[in-house]
């Protein structure tokens, strides 16, 4: 008997269709081992790992050690990047398995092909991936077990701090910094728009901005009543070339304008890759095979025609390039649609598009740029367009502009016009704009920085990204549009007309913006420890770990180096750094004359009137969500003490809204229900019908969340439905219930089995929200 192992049930199942009958493949649901929590599972001697088997990994083990002493032969078949290796090294220790039956094979696709030559090409594990691994997992956890104490003690309770995503924190709070101090600076924009011989618009711009409005102004007074020609056309040739296929990044990227997360992206790609329909979706590689550039001039040559047909192999530009995988790619370029549901058959077209675009034929353009103007004035007009002479890969694929690129949309095709030919003005405008600050990240755009600082890799950015949003160090949000007053001069039937517009800016969709906390943990982090959370820095880390994974660099010594500097540091801040807050004088309460401050306190962002050493207890308020202590007025922190706010009587009880910990809230017979400011729900507008509605929602949703209760047990022990499933609740204890397990047919007898069988395994305590 063969035992094939892998990281994935689902991968599992796909590889179970392509071996025969003598092959067993079962799945170790990803790592097995973990660093033991207690003393942070690292030696400090020799800062060597300390490995344990996951708590929820042990009855895993115990079946798949049962297995391997029954093979004659064990395939390790986890992914081919260093976790992957890492995974069947820890498999090869804790099953006590055998050099002389034991295998390690690797594949980028799960298809018969490639699971069959994996079979027939086993390699042994390569233990530079594991090192490269390990020293990645001990240098994190170095760096977030000591930082984040320090963190609990100077600023917060309960926060964290790591390598790379304290990095991603500081990007996004210096985009913001960048904003707060950006001045608009205004320009004159002169654009006009002429009719042609045959009556047909030719729209174009001055090619000058003015600095002034009054030199705008000036010069379309000496444009009114002139005479304009054309002075010049030149038409050149032009070209647009594909884009190179995916890599994780960059599919990353273009995945977030269907609408996807960085984490959702990576989600659907593992199950596409599960299902065999894609290749492996961690990889920083554009290389094609031989096999998929063969494929590609079949397909291209049957649904376009031989003239669209232009193959390349394209070389990866990063040096930071792991292992060598091939681009993301469908495993089958003949197969248009793959995916079980409409999410992943999006992703899947979307791949399978930009793989075919990169090996078809440029796009063939006529690029047309017209000048028009009067002898009398030394300024001219600019008219530009292009032609697309030949489609090529435009047929298929068209990449958008990225939002934050600032390029301006073409201006298209050219009515025919010819040199020295008289046009009419139709009319000139002259606007006011202002420059804009910087875009801030979205997730793709962060993902994009990240890679190109040399930050992480393609196995760590959608985790980054999630962790410093589970955090509530960034939140995303829709900012809503501000106003600013516009001047406009149009010029019409030799009529000058001025005017004053209000016009919308500053719109954003999906941006990541910091938090109070974010901001004071960046601003403690960035003081002291500026190492650490240098780009360079954090980018040369990676190097080291690129380094070691190619056999060049001994993984302990960089360790211990990096610990070397990096542990004195730890220590002298916990002595000598002062407790961050971010503190921001408001003004004085009208009232008592006290001073008001904005400030981090134990529950996070606060209002707090008096001084921490009065005689007289200071009175604090929670900030609403979408305040900030860096920008919160006076007037705006005063009103939140005039919470709570009495609505009326609900079944005889009060109802009131307030804010705590978790943001505003509606309280009745002593129970809380949170406002949904998404649905328009305002702490200082609701009404009582409003949130009648919120405690007849909430208590629907409880009875959903309702399975069984045995009451005869004390403390009662309930069945409820979870986030993550069916679990037991008893008291204050949370317990997993088995996958595969029906939670409504357990018997009592059957639920305390689960109970005093948990011991050591996951099992969680049930806060309390203190409103």
């Amino acid at each position: 008997m063969n035992l094939v192992i892998v990281e994935s049930p689902a991968k599992a199942k796909t590889i179970k269709k392509f071996l025969g009958k003598d092959f067993e493949v079962e799945s170790s649901y990803g790592h097995i081992t973990d660093l033991a929590k207690k003393d942070m599972g690292i030696d400090m001697k020799n800062l060597e790992p300390i490995y344990q088997i996951s708590s929820d990994k042990k009855e895993v083990v115990k079946k798949l050690k049962s297995l391997a002493q029954k093979a004659d032969m064990v395939w390790l078949a986890s992914d081919e990047d260093r976790e992957g290796e890492a995974i069947a090294w820890h498999l090869y220790k804790e099953l006590k398995l055998k050099p002389e039956n034991t295998k390690r094979i690797v594949f980028h696709e799960i298809t018969k092909n490639a699971i069959q030559n994996a079979i027939q090409n086993p390699r042994d594990i390569d233990i530079n991936l594991v090192n490269a691994q390990q020293a990645r997992r001990v240098l994190d956890r170095l760096v977030g077990f000591e930082m984040s104490p320090i963190l609990w003690s100077k600023v917060k309770a309960g926060l964290s701090a790591g390598r790379v995503q304290s990095v991603a924190v500081r990007l996004i709070c210096e985009r913001e910094k960048e904003i707060e101090k950006f001045i608009p600076v205004p320009v004159y924009k002169v654009e006009a728009n002429f009719y042609n011989k045959t009556r047909n618009l030719l729209k174009s711009k001055l090619n000058v901005d003015f600095e002034e409005y009054t030199q705008a102004l000036d010069f379309i007074r000496r444009a009114k009543g002139k005479t304009f020609s054309v002075s010049g056309i030149e038409t050149k040739p032009g070209k647009r070339t594909p884009s190179a296929p995916f890599t994780t990044s960059t599919l990353q990227q273009e995945a977030s304008k269907l609408g996807f997360s960085v984490s959702r992206t990576m989600r659907l790609a593992q199950q596409l890759y599960e299902d065999g329909h894609i290749t492996y979706m961690r990889t920083d590689s554009v290389n094609l095979s031989n096999e998929a550039l063969n494929s590609a001039v079949q397909v291209v040559t049957e649904q376009f025609g031989k003239e669209y047909l232009q193959t390349r192999q394209y070389t990866t530009k990063s040096k930071s390039a792991q292992e060598a995988h091939e681009a993301i790619r469908p495993t089958n370029l003949a197969i248009h649609a793959a995916g079980a549901d409409e999410a992943q058959k999006k992703l899947y077209h979307l791949i399978w598009r930009r793989t075919l675009a990169s090996q078809m034929a440029d796009a063939k353009l006529e690029r047309t740029i017209v000048d028009i103007s009067n002898p009398e004035l030394k300024e001219k007009f600019i008219a530009r367009g292009e032609v697309i002479l030949f489609d090529g890969f435009l047929k298929l694929y068209q990449a958008h502009n990225d939002e934050d690129s600032g390029e301006e949309e073409n201006e298209g095709l050219l009515p025919k016009v010819e040199k020295g030919e008289e046009v009419q003005v139709e009319q000139i405008t002259g606007e006011e704009k202002f420059s804009r600050p910087p875009a801030r990240y979205n997730e793709a755009s962060l993902v994009r920085k990240l890679e190109e600082l040399g930050i992480g890799r393609p196995s760590t950015y959608a985790p980054t990204i999630s962790t410093i949003q589970k955090r509530q160090y960034v939140e995303t949000f829709d900012l809503e549009p501000k106003q600013s007053d516009v001047r406009r001069i149009l010029l019409k039937e030799d009529k000058i007309e001025e005017t004053v517009e209000a016009e919308n800016y500053g719109a954003d969709r999906r941006k990541l913006i910091p938090t109070d906390i974010g901001l004071v943990v960046n601003e403690f982090l960035t003081v002291h420890f500026p190492a650490v959370l240098d780009y360079g820095f954090t980018a040369k880390v990676e190097e080291d770990f690129d380094n070691i994974a190619g056999g060049n660099e001994d993984w302990k010594e960089m360790l211990t180096d990096f610990y070397g500097d990096f542990h004195p540091r730890v220590e002298k801040v916990r002595e000598t750094a002062e407790r961050a807050t971010g503190e921001r004088l408001l003004g004085k309460d009208p009232q008592s004359g006290k001073n008001i401050y904005a400030r981090i306190g134990r529950f996070g962002p606060m209002i707090q009137i008096g001084e921490s050493d009065d005689e007289e207890k200071p009175r604090f308020a929670g900030l609403m969500k979408g305040q900030q202590i860096n920008s919160i007025t006076l007037e705006e922190a005063l009103k939140l003490f005039e919470l709570p706010r009495y609505l009326g009587d609900y079944e005889g009880k009060k109802v009131e809204v307030n804010t705590g910990r978790f943001g505003p809230y509606v309280k009745h017979d002593n129970k809380f229900v949170s406002l949904k400011p998404k649905e328009g729900d305002e702490i200082s507008t609701i009404a009582l019908e409003r949130a009648i509605e919120l405690i007849e929602a909430k208590r629907e949703a409880d009875r959903n969340k309702f399975i069984k209760a045995f009451d005869s047990e004390e403390p009662v022990i309930e069945l409820l439905n979870g986030r993550w499933g069916p679990y037991i609740r008893q008291g204050k204890e949370n317990y997993k219930i088995p996958k595969e397990t029906e939670a409504e047919k357990l018997t009592l007898e059957e639920v305390k089995k689960i109970i005093s069988g948990a011991g050591t395994k996951t099992k969680t305590k049930t806060k309390t929200k203190k409103k």
